[in-house]
């Protein structure tokens, strides 16, 4: 579980200059884009904010993502 402290400055990489990039912790194992719907796992409490993962999931419902997120 990340903080909420953390969640708060936390933004998308792709969006964050542009529209603010807010995300959203989704069943304690996602951090999903208001602005463009990216996903990025959050593995053993660590957000893992690479453009590729969060593209990797992006075509996925949130409540399709798998819990845990799988390994790279």
């Amino acid at each position: 579980m990340l903080p909420a402290e953390l969640l708060e400055l936390l933004r998308c990489p792709a969006c964050a200059r542009h529209t603010g990039g807010r995300l959203y912790y989704h069943r304690n194992a996602w951090l999903i884009c208001w602005d463009c719907a990216r996903k990025y796992p959050v593995r053993d409490g660590i957000a893992i904010m690479l453009l590729e993962e969060g593209e990797r999931w992006r075509a996925l419902l949130p409540e399709e993502l798998p819990v845990p997120p799988p390994e790279s």
